[in-house]
């Protein structure tokens, strides 16, 4: 169980940081983007503080309940498909750094996505 809590937590953190980080430095990532508008940034990024509000909620009880752990990966994985699709997408309209930021993301995603999984077999078993 102390697992799973542990990848929640860290989850809600670096999701809560990221989103933080969005919104208050937006118009600089906008400039590392090679884009005009920051406010797709600022969406981005309160959606994220909010998702780890959500997380950090879900993974501070006792008892963790497993359905909406399950929310939480079925949402990191619709993150990584939309990062993917986003990359191959905007590829030609930003920059190859914000290319590489959004799969590094992703990634990152991708093994909350996983560990959350694998901590949740072994919640179930525990």
């Amino acid at each position: 169980m102390k697992t799973l809590k542990t990848v929640l937590q860290v989850n809600a953190i670096s999701s809560g940081i990221t989103g933080i980080g969005l919104v208050i430095f937006s118009k600089a990532i906008a400039g590392l983007f090679e884009v005009a508008q920051n406010g797709p940034f600022v969406v981005v990024g309160v959606f994220l503080i909010i998702f780890s509000a959500y997380v950090m909620a879900v993974g501070l009880p006792k008892k963790i309940d497993p359905v909406k752990v399950k929310a939480i990966i079925v949402a990191d994985v619709l993150w990584v498909v939309a990062s993917a699709v986003a990359a191959v997408v905007l590829y030609s309209s930003i920059s190859i750094i914000g290319v590489v930021a959004i799969e590094a993301v992703a990634l990152w995603v991708a093994a909350m996505a996983y560990l959350q999984n694998k901590g949740l077999k072994q919640y179930a078993v525990a």
